[in-house]
C-alpha cells in the first residue's frame, strides 16, 4: 500500500525518516487478536445491517480467519511501510479478496477501532494478572499452612517489636496481593464499554448498530459519548496504576527475603533455582530474583508516569500522541507478570529456618509490651505501665539481662502490682495466643485466616 493510500489530498510520498518515526508495528503487532475479532464483530454487524452485502461479509470474515491462521503460524508478512497493525491485515486482505476487503472500514475509524483493540487487550490482560496473583496467594496459603508453629519477631522501623507467627506475616503479603486484585478486577469491569462505531470521534451516517457489536465482544455496553470513546485513555491509566501498586507491594516482599536471607537474618533459605553466585567470591549465595523483582518496580511506576505525562495535555478528541500509550501498557503488564511468576516461585521453594527465629526472640526485649499489658490488665494505668515496663528494660540492657531473666524482685522493685505470672507473660508463645482478636497472630486466629483465603481461591476457581 502507498502512503499516498489516505486519499488525493496528498501529492508527495511521506519521508522516509517520518514514516519510520511514526511506524508502530513493531509494537502494537500483538494487537492483531483483537483487531480481528473487532473487524469481524464490525463486518457482521454491518451484513446484518445489510450496509454490507452478505457475500461481502462471508468472504471478509472468511479472509480475516486466513490472515489469522497465517499470523498464528509466524507466515504472516508485516510490512513496516504499512504504518501499524491495522493497515497491516486490511492491506492483506485486500490483497486476497479485493474490492470487499476495502468494505470493511465501511462505517468505522482506525480511532475507534484502535481504542476498541486497546480495551479488549487491556481487559484480557488484566484477566491474566489476576490469575498469576491468584497462583501467587495459592503458594503463600500453603507456605502459611506449613509453617503455623514458627513464631518470629515482627518488626517496626526495622527494629524487633513484638512476636509473631511466620504465618502471619505471610498472610499480611497475601492481603496486599488481594487489594491489588481487586484493583485490577475492578478495572477491568470499568473498562468493559465498546468504543466502536464512534468513527473518528462524531460516529458515523451509517445505520450501525452499536449494541451489537458491544455485545459480540463482550462488552457490557457502547460507550455513552462518541468524542469520549476514541480520546479516552484512564482506562488505561487506571490499570497500569494497579499494576504499579502491585509492583511495589512485590518489591516490598522482594525487600524482606533479601533481607531475611541476609546471615544477619538468616531466617530464610533461597533455593538454588532462585539465587545466583558471584564472579568472585566462591562462598556467595546471592538472591538476584527477589532483588530484580525490586528494581523492575521502577519500570512499572515509569510506565504510569509515562502515560500520566502523554495525556496530560492532550485536547479532545483523539490525538497522534495516543499511538504512545501502546508501549508502557504492554512493557508494565509483561513485567508484572514476570515478576508473579518470578516471586511466586522463590517463595514456593523457598525454606525457613525456625530454630533462627525464635533466637531472634530472645533478644530485642520483644516481651516489654507484654510487661505492659500485664500491669494494665491489672488496673495501672497504661500509660504508667508502659513507663514501668520501660525502666525495666533500661534496667535488663545495664545488666546484660533479658526481661525474663531478671529476678522478681526486680519487677516488684519497679511496681508492687507484680507477682511471678509476669513470667508466664513473658514467654513468646503465650505472648502470640494473648493476641486471640481478629487479625491478630494467635494461632486459631491465623488457621482461620488461611482456611477463608483458601476459600475465596477455591471459589474463584469455581466461578
Amino acid at each position: 500500500m502507498s502512503d499516498k493510500a489516505w486519499g488525493g489530498r496528498f501529492e508527495e510520498e511521506l519521508d522516509t525518516i517520518a514514516a519510520r518515526f511514526s511506524a508502530s508495528v513493531d509494537v502494537d503487532g500483538r494487537l492483531w487478536p483483537q483487531d480481528i475479532d473487532g473487524s469481524i464483530a464490525h463486518v457482521r454487524m454491518l451484513a446484518e445491517q445489510e450496509i454490507l452485502s452478505a457475500d461481502d461479509a462471508k468472504q471478509i470474515v472468511a479472509g480475516l480467519e486466513t490472515i489469522r491462521v497465517s499470523i498464528e503460524r509466524g507466515e504472516f508478512d508485516w510490512d513496516e511501510a504499512k504504518e501499524d497493525v491495522h493497515m497491516n491485515i486490511e492491506a492483506a486482505l485486500t490483497s486476497a479478496i479485493g474490492d470487499a476487503g476495502g468494505r470493511l472500514h465501511t462505517g468505522r475509524s482506525r480511532n475507534d477501532q484502535v481504542a476498541t483493540d486497546m480495551r479488549l487487550w487491556t481487559r484480557q490482560a488484566c484477566g491474566s494478572v489476576v490469575t498469576d496473583i491468584d497462583a501467587v496467594l495459592e503458594v503463600l496459603a500453603d507456605k502459611a499452612d506449613g509453617h503455623l508453629e514458627f513464631l518470629m519477631p515482627g518488626y517496626t522501623h526495622l527494629q524487633r517489636a513484638q512476636p509473631v507467627r511466620l504465618s502471619h506475616h505471610l498472610l499480611a503479603w497475601a492481603e496486599m496481593l488481594e487489594r491489588d486484585r481487586g484493583r485490577l478486577a475492578d478495572a477491568a469491569r470499568r473498562m468493559n464499554e465498546s468504543p466502536l462505531g464512534s468513527a473518528a470521534l462524531a460516529g458515523t451516517t451509517f445505520p450501525i448498530n452499536r449494541d451489537a457489536t458491544a455485545q459480540a465482544l463482550g462488552f457490557d455496553r457502547p460507550m455513552r459519548n462518541s468524542i469520549d470513546a476514541v480520546s479516552s485513555r484512564d482506562f488505561l491509566l487506571e490499570a497500569v496504576s494497579a499494576l504499579a501498586i502491585c509492583s511495589v507491594h512485590l518489591s516490598r516482599v522482594a525487600e524482606e527475603l533479601v533481607l531475611w536471607s541476609s546471615q544477619e537474618f538468616g531466617f530464610v533459605q533461597m533455593s538454588d533455582a532462585f539465587t545466583t553466585g558471584s564472579s568472585i567470591m566462591p562462598q556467595k549465595k546471592n538472591p538476584d530474583m527477589p532483588e530484580l523483582v525490586r528494581g523492575k518496580t521502577g519500570r512499572v511506576v515509569g510506565s504510569l508516569v509515562n502515560l500520566l505525562v502523554m495525556l496530560k495535555g492532550l485536547p479532545l478528541a483523539y490525538n497522534r500522541d495516543l499511538q504512545e500509550d501502546k508501549e508502557p501498557v504492554f512493557e508494565a503488564f509483561d513485567t508484572v507478570h514476570d515478576c508473579l511468576a518470578v516471586l511466586g516461585g522463590a517463595i514456593a521453594s523457598a525454606t525457613f529456618d525456625k530454630a533462627r527465629m525464635a533466637d531472634a526472640l530472645q533478644a530485642g526485649f520483644l516481651g516489654a509490651t507484654e510487661v505492659a499489658d500485664w500491669l494494665a490488665s491489672r488496673g495501672v494505668p497504661f500509660r504508667d505501665a508502659h513507663h514501668v515496663a520501660g525502666k525495666l528494660v533500661q534496667q535488663a540492657v545495664h545488666e546484660s539481662k533479658t526481661l525474663s531473666e531478671l529476678p522478681l524482685e526486680a519487677y516488684k522493685a519497679a511496681h508492687d502490682a507484680f507477682d511471678d505470672t509476669i513470667f508466664l507473660a513473658l514467654d513468646m508463645e503465650t505472648a502470640v495466643e494473648r493476641r486471640d482478636v481478629v487479625g491478630g497472630p494467635a494461632r486459631e486466629r491465623v488457621a482461620a485466616a488461611i482456611a477463608e483465603l483458601r476459600g475465596r481461591l477455591q471459589a474463584r476457581r469455581s466461578a
